[in-house]
């Protein structure tokens, strides 16, 4: 994530914090990306664990809908196997916020004493 100063924005890596992205797709349904942690000269950091982070996108009448989850596994065999149910949490926890969001839009219902009149 790129950092603000007071005068500019701050564009220097996390040396300490890098990674070798891999990606493993089936061109259907999504795809696996593993995130290997590597030191700053690029040879493997043996102290850190892989990350693993699903992704695919689910269509809706206005278009793909991108749905992304970290995948807790230790080895991509289980991050193949744990991919259905991270892609499902994520796409409930969608539903929940878009929900909250529509309900935050509703404008409340005003009616005065002396109506009946009911005021959007």
């Amino acid at each position: 994530m790129v950092e603000e100063t007071e005068d500019a924005l701050n564009f220097n890596l996390d040396r300490s914090n890098l990674y070798l992205e891999e990606s493993f797709t089936d061109l259907k349904v999504g795809s696996v990306k593993r995130f290997s942690p590597v030191k700053a000269d690029g040879s493997p950091d043996k102290e850190r664990h892989p990350v693993f982070v699903g992704q695919t996108s689910v269509y809706t009448p206005h278009g793909p809908l991108p749905i992304q989850n970290v995948i807790p596994a230790k080895d991509l065999p289980q991050a193949f196997k744990r991919f259905p149910e991270a892609m499902q949490a994520s796409m409930e926890k969608l539903m929940e916020e878009a929900k909250k969001m529509r309900e935050e839009k509703q404008p409340p219902i005003i009616q005065s004493p002396s109506s009946r009149i009911i005021m959007p």
